[in-house]
């Protein structure tokens, strides 16, 4: 699924470079998302932005899944669905709970979440408020159940989904149906609701 509403048009992706990069992407997530044409406009940005990404996902201080629903809760607030169908890609092919998974944006009416994931994603969400809203208890108790070097690597790796979120929805970008390939839509507040 191709959207339209990019505030910046997709650019071909050209050269011995944009070869490469189509050839990842499909490796990765089967097919070019127009996501990526978009960063091509600034490849200096692209590269680091990727380079992030891939460096943070070899911390290993904190859960992969616990990251992984603090992401989806992020991506939710800041009302990125690219990210949200993304993460919920990411976590099919991770073998992750995807029922929990498809959860993250409705967490707070739904059982499925431990006492420890349920403060995962609050911290996400308090991360995600602009000014910050994370408090002190909060932080104490994840402090004492995830031990300080993995509140660190999950904080650090919130504000980068912050980042991912914010400069994805100022760009316009949209869900491009990854999630569709592994039979998981989309679970949004506005469906959830409905």
């Amino acid at each position: 699924m191709t959207t339209t509403t990019h505030r910046i048009p997709p650019a071909e992706l050209s050269g011995l470079s944009g070869a490469l990069v189509k050839r990842m992407a499909r490796r990765k997530v089967g097919r070019v998302p127009d996501s990526l044409g978009v960063a091509w406009h600034n490849r200096r940005v692209m590269r680091f932005m990727f380079g992030l990404g891939r460096k943070a996902e070899r911390w290993d201080a904190c859960d992969a899944q616990l990251k992984a629903f603090a992401h989806m809760a992020t991506a939710s607030v800041v009302g990125c669905s690219a990210c949200l169908d993304f993460g919920y890609y990411q976590a099919h092919h991770a073998g992750l709970d995807l029922a929990k998974a498809r959860q993250v944006p409705v967490w707070r009416g739904s059982d499925a979440f431990t006492a420890l994931e349920r403060d995962v994603l609050e911290y996400a969400e308090a991360m995600a408020q602009t000014p910050t809203a994370v408090t002190d208890e909060l932080s104490t108790r994840l402090r004492e159940a995830l031990g300080a070097p993995a509140l660190v690597e999950l904080t650090a790796f919130i504000a980068l989904a912050n980042l991912y979120s914010r400069m994805n929805t100022a760009l316009g970008m949209e869900s491009e149906g990854l999630s569709a390939s592994c039979d998981l839509p989309p679970l949004t507040l506005a469906t959830a609701t409905a």
